[in-house]
């Protein structure tokens, strides 16, 4: 790497599509962010703003056949831009893999062993390892002489002790097939909590929070002294709080009864857990804002699937007290987190006596930067945290690269 090279470019490769931002790492500044979405499809679409620029969003519609294909579009949008994948400024490229298992604790130069182990991976996150792989060998294709950085979802929660981690399943099945908890969105849980911390004029190493990250996926941890020791999503991102379209904690019999009792084979309940449970299950709507509206005008349904995610949120956030011990801060964050006043609200109302409360002129505040939602007398901070988990991967990217 050059002493000029300070930019990162992140890249995000779903199945069918490619999420993308290039960096500064001197500011963390964005100078591009784009998508490429419907690839495979005839009517694929780029979208891309050059920050760097007029920021002027550019839009473009036709066949992309495949990543290859896509992250080739991606760099003549940058280079139409001067910020081609050539450049002599560009020292990393990093990766968002969702899934390192438990070998992969931090970000990880990438090389055949490395690609080769995440492969390996593939049974436990056949969603989602798949296409990261496919991303990674795109722009290793491109650029083989620019280091790759893997950053794993699972990392940050490596820390979990092993009592945290564990399934009360046979130990040996378990270990035969890697069947433990790893938790996800590691990096955004990495990132706010160590935010939440700065908020709070101290060192991560000194607060213990709980990082409630609620979008479409949602998921909960308890950050301890800056180390993840639990979090709700497990083997799968399936598991802990009610989601969009994901159930998350459910009797485990309940895929056995479907079998039996409605002749469901494990696709359909697969896609069942996955794609129609949640919010999106219990009213049919999967957007909070919606479901707010509906409420508003009196639909019971709405109601009910609001209160039953709302009650699996004040369940986690009970129990991760009781982990943690001491709480100093609970932080909010995500699409949800960040912009639902009423889920907010409504999660922290009754925990008074757990020294939480929510100041309503405070939490009615929309703000794009970290600020408190607590009155002043609350022993526990609350917190909204807006999340930024590319700017996450770019700083654990270069930090690898230029050390």
């Amino acid at each position: 790497m050059t002493a000029t090279a300070t930019r990162v470019l992140v890249l995000n490769s779903g199945s069918s599509s490619v999420k993308y931002q290039l960096l500064d790492m001197r500011d963390g500044s964005r100078l591009a962010v784009g998508l490429v979405e419907r690839i495979g499809e005839e009517n694929s679409r780029l979208v891309h703003t050059p920050l760097a620029t007029d920021g002027a969003k550019r839009e473009t519609e036709g066949p992309i056949a495949d990543h290859e294909a896509a992250l080739k579009a991606v760099a003549a949008e940058l280079a139409a831009d001067g910020l081609g994948l050539d450049s002599p400024e560009l020292a990393a490229i990093g990766h968002r893999v969702v899934h390192g298992g438990q070998k992969f604790t931090a970000p990880t130069v990438i090389d055949d062993a490395v690609l080769a182990e995440i492969e390996r991976l593939v049974p436990v996150a056949p969603l989602h390892n798949p296409a990261n792989i496919t991303g990674i060998r795109t722009a290793q294709a491109l650029r083989p002489d620019l280091p790759q950085v893997a950053v794993f979802d699972t990392a940050f929660h490596t820390t979990m002790p092993e009592y945290a981690a564990r399934y009360a399943i046979d130990t040996e099945t378990a270990d035969a097939h890697r069947i433990r908890r790893y938790g996800f969105h590691g990096t955004s849980h990495a990132y706010v909590s160590r935010k939440t911390a700065e908020l709070l004029g101290k060192a991560p190493e000194d607060v213990n929070v709980i990082v409630l990250h609620l979008g479409n996926g949602a998921s909960a941890s308890a950050v301890r002294g800056g180390r993840c020791v639990d979090t709700s999503m497990g083997l799968t991102p399936l598991e802990g709080l009610v989601m969009g379209t994901r159930s998350g904690d459910i009797d485990p019999a309940v895929t056995f009864h479907l079998k039996r009792v409605a002749g469901m084979d494990e696709d359909e309940v697969d896609v069942l857990l996955n794609k129609k449970s949640g919010l999106i299950g219990l009213c049919g709507d999967n957007d909070m804002r919606e479901i707010r509206r509906r409420i508003d005008e009196g639909d019971e349904r709405a109601q009910l699937a609001f209160d039953v995610y709302i009650h699996r949120l004040k369940k986690y956030i009970g129990a991760y007290s009781a982990v943690l011990g001491r709480v100093d801060a609970v932080a909010f964050t995500a699409g949800v987190g960040e912009n639902a006043a009423p889920v907010r609200e409504a999660a922290i109302a009754g925990l008074e006596e757990m020294g939480m409360a929510v100041d309503a002129s405070l939490n009615a505040v929309r703000s794009d930067e970290p600020r408190m939602i607590s009155p002043d007398y609350a022993r526990v901070a609350v917190a909204v945290v807006p999340t930024d988990e590319e700017l996450e991967i770019a700083q654990q990217t270069y930090a690898l690269v230029n050390a």
